[in-house]
């Protein structure tokens, strides 16, 4: 008689939690994301050949004597990735920086610089004669950090060509509790790219924007592009979908030590509806949906924008 195996009491594995099955779905997308980044960056890596590092070098040496002039270089210029000057015709860049009152000649923060699209101007425009100073995330963080990731990637593009990068300089910031000690005083002018829903949505808003006019010089500029919501939305819903209400942000940033100098329409597009599900990131560039209804969304092309210039007020005078 053969005697049967004892049975398996091993109690079975218990049941991830949706907070476990949460931070797993996000490292999985976060190992995907870094996957993707490398193989882009190899290619990347290889575009740039000697001909390729000379002539950035070229256009980062040149001291410009105006916007303009460095615009009219610097847009067409190699150290631009492949597909960014496409986004021109939506994004604006010349006018928004000459509306903002750019000059090559000054020391400019970027607040969120991203992967670095509006970076690839500003570095060979302030090279020679101003200065660019970027926020950043800490590389040296965790493999499951996003934020580690963000940091990494950007580090990477400045090394890649430090040429035309070499002279950016960067600040590693804490974003859930901003300090730009450093810059006291010295800025001047500070620029915030679609920056402003992701801090509502943290929650810093407010501390940023002390943080910023402490950087500035008295009379500089911040200036903003953001995602417009519809003139009566509550501004932290929508910023949950990327959108900001104009009216509230420019009281917002006025309470806050900036008076406001000037509204542009360079960026405003009456096509975006602001009503989708999945918010700002299903329009161009992000196209977060992928294939499903990829063509309405190009159709519409990049969101609503309102471009802001505030300047900063001058501390008042205690008797």
């Amino acid at each position: 008689m053969v005697t049967p195996p004892p049975a398996d009491t091993t109690p079975p594995a218990p049941e991830p939690t949706p907070e476990e099955k949460k931070k797993a779905e996000a490292d999985k997308q976060l190992k995907d994301e870094r996957a993707k980044w490398q193989e882009a960056y190899k290619v990347e890596i290889a575009r740039w050949t000697p001909e390729v590092h000379a002539a950035a070098k070229a256009l980062a040496s040149k001291p410009y004597p105006s916007l303009h002039a460095a615009m009219t270089a610097v847009l067409a210029g190699p150290q631009r990735k492949p597909g960014d000057a496409q986004r021109d015709a939506q994004r604006h860049p010349q006018e928004t920086l000459a509306f903002f009152g750019v000059r090559p000649s000054m020391t400019v923060l970027e607040v969120g610089p991203g992967e670095g699209w509006y970076t690839e101007i500003l570095a060979p425009t302030l090279a020679a004669r101003g200065k660019l100073i970027d926020t950043t995330n800490d590389p040296n963080g965790p493999e499951d950090s996003p934020g580690a990731f963000a940091g990494q990637r950007f580090k990477a593009m400045l090394d890649k060509a430090p040429e035309v990068f070499g002279k950016v300089q960067t600040l590693v910031v804490d974003g859930k509790a901003p300090k730009l000690d450093p810059l006291s005083g010295n800025v001047d002018a500070v620029l915030l790219m679609r920056e402003v829903h992701g801090m509502i949505n943290g929650g810093t808003l407010d501390a940023w924007l002390v943080e910023i006019r402490k950087a500035l010089k008295t009379g500089g500029v911040l200036g903003i592009e953001e995602h417009r919501a519809k003139p009566d939305a509550d501004p932290l819903a929508s910023s949950k979908n990327g959108y900001v209400p104009e009216k509230w942000l420019i009281e917002h940033i006025e309470g806050a030590g900036f008076k406001l100098a000037g509204k542009s329409e360079i960026n405003a597009n009456p096509k975006d509806t602001k009503d989708y599900a999945e918010g700002v990131w299903v329009l161009p560039p992000t196209l977060q949906l992928g294939a499903k209804d990829r063509e309405k969304y190009m159709a519409i092309g990049e969101s609503d924008r309102m471009t802001l210039k505030f300047v900063k007020v001058a501390d008042k005078k205690t008797k």
